[in-house]
């Protein structure tokens, strides 16, 4: 994924519309919130079966991935917004979880322990 050429495209489709005013970090984290609870209304009061199943269906798939689209364009305006770069960012949260959660430690345990890196 070419996550500086999506940014690069996401600000000119802003530029064109005059919607730089409104893409204020703050409006565009409130937007993100938004989005991602819409993601969530999709599976709200599904049962854990019911919501795996959703990939294999090509109709309810549809709106999560439109909705997670969402998730990403507001996320990547936030970012370009800041100044933040995401793949960048993205590789040191993964190093810095590697340590924080070892494999020996972690390997099917979902409850978060407290071990400081």
């Amino acid at each position: 994924m070419d996550v500086k050429g999506i940014q690069r495209r996401l600000r000119e489709f802003a530029g064109e519309r005059d919607w730089e005013r409104f893409h204020s970090p703050k409006n565009l984290a409130m937007a993100l919130c938004a989005e991602a609870a819409e993601v969530l209304e999709l599976f709200q009061w599904l049962t854990e079966e019911e919501s795996r199943r959703i990939a294999g269906s090509e109709r309810d798939l549809a709106p999560v991935g439109e909705e997670i689209a969402d998730v990403f364009i507001y996320l990547a305006r936030l970012a370009d917004e800041l100044g933040i770069d995401i793949e960048e960012e993205v590789l040191k949260k993964m190093e810095i979880n590697e340590e924080r959660y070892p494999v020996a430690l972690s390997r099917g345990n979902a409850v978060k322990y407290n071990r400081r890196v």
